[in-house]
C-alpha cells in the first residue's frame, strides 16, 4: 500500500523526471508528457488519502469509494478527494489557475501511447508547475 507521504514523494519525483525529459538535449516530449500528468495523479491520491484520513467514514458512504480510487482520471480523482467545489471556486477567481486546469484536465494515462510535441509538454509542465498559478501548487495546499 503507497501512503500519503509516498504519493506526495511520487509525484514530486515525476515532475523532476518530466523536467529531465524536456531538457533540449533530452527532448523526450512525450515521456515528459505523461510523466508530468502522472504527478498530478499522484498529487491527487494523496489528497484522497488526506480525506481518508479526516474522515474514514467516507470508505463506508458509497461501496465504490475504494474501487473508484483506482482511477487515473484526473476529474474523477478531484472529485473523490472532495475537491471539485474548492478547485472551482478558486479557478472561478484566479483565471490562469482556471486555464491550467482545463490544460491538466485532458491528461490520461493513455497519453503514455501517444506522441506528444515540444509544445504540448511543456504546455502541460507549465501548467503543473508554474508557481503562482500552477496546478500543483493548488494540490499541495490540499495533500
Amino acid at each position: 500500500m503507497t501512503t500519503r507521504a509516498e504519493w506526495q514523494q511520487l509525484a514530486e519525483d515525476r515532475i523532476l523526471d518530466a523536467q529531465a525529459h524536456l531538457h533540449p538535449a533530452v527532448g523526450r516530449w512525450s515521456a515528459a508528457y505523461y510523466l508530468i500528468g502522472y504527478a498530478v495523479e499522484c498529487g491527487l491520491k494523496s489528497c484522497i488519502l488526506a480525506l481518508v484520513g479526516a474522515h474514514p467514514e467516507v470508505i463506508y458512504e458509497d461501496r465504490r469509494f475504494s474501487q473508484d480510487v483506482w482511477t487515473h482520471d484526473i476529474e474523477s480523482l478531484v472529485v473523490l478527494a472532495r475537491l471539485k467545489a474548492d478547485r472551482d471556486a478558486d479557478a472561478a477567481a484566479n483565471p490562469a489557475l482556471y486555464t491550467n486546469w482545463l490544460r491538466v484536465k485532458d491528461w490520461t494515462e493513455q497519453s503514455r501511447y501517444l506522441q506528444k510535441t515540444q509544445a504540448e509538454a511543456e504546455r502541460l509542465f507549465e501548467a503543473v508547475t508554474h508557481p503562482n498559478d500552477g496546478v500543483m501548487r493548488w494540490i499541495r495546499l490540499r495533500w
